[in-house]
Order: C-alpha cells, then structure tokens, then sequence
C-alpha cells in the first residue's frame, strides 16, 4: 500500500492498482514492444500468460513522499531510445499525478532487450 497525505486526508493507494496503471501507460507508449521481467529472463518461445509482467515495474517511496519507479522495458528495433525514454517517462508521470495524485520522483527505465 501507498500512502499520500495532503489537507484533505490519507489516500491509500493499491500497489497492485499503481502497477497495473503504469503497465497501461508504458505499453501505450510507441516503441515499447514488451515489458520485462527484472530478475528473470525467459526465452522468447515461453508464451505471454506464463511470464510475471509486474516484476518489470517497481514502485518505491522516497523520503520526500514521491515515489521512484523502476520500468524493465523491450523495444522495437529502430527505435529511437531516447525520444521513447522521455516519452515513457512523461506519460507515466502524467497518468500517476492525475489517476492518483501522487507526485513522481523520478522513473528509471531500463532497456532490457530489442526486438526485430
């Protein structure tokens, strides 16, 4: 859980629902072919419903109350990285400020692979 305090009150938010948002954002994202797992890699010919998208994406908190988030990212071949790094990086901000109010730290994306 994700806590947020303002004036009004606490807002606890689901991590499962912070995760499960910013998997929506990044796959929206154009060049973005697949989200990774961090710790694991599985071969290309394992099917999609068996691998653990949500371990490409990690929330952490700050001191500050901002969060920092972790994204494990495959992207199509002859993409321009750095035009969809900053693309990813300012809709993910976008969509957790304005879904859940919460100020974003910093969004550290990590290309894990390409693809042809």
């Amino acid at each position: 859980m994700v806590s947020n305090e303002n004036h009004i009150g606490k807002i606890t938010t689901s991590e499962k629902y912070l995760r499960e948002l910013i998997m929506h954002a990044v796959t929206g994202c154009f060049g973005v072919a697949d989200i990774c797992s961090s710790n694991v890699i599985l071969p290309d010919f394992i099917p999609f419903k068996h691998r653990d998208k949500k371990s490409g994406v990690h929330i952490h908190a700050d001191s500050d109350g901002g969060l920092i988030i972790d994204l494990h990212i495959k992207v199509t071949y002859g993409t321009n990285i750095s035009a969809a790094v900053k693309s990813i990086t300012h809709k993910v901000c976008f969509t957790i400020e304005e879904a859940a109010g919460m100020t974003v730290s910093c969004v550290n994306v990590y290309i894990d692979g390409m693809i042809y």
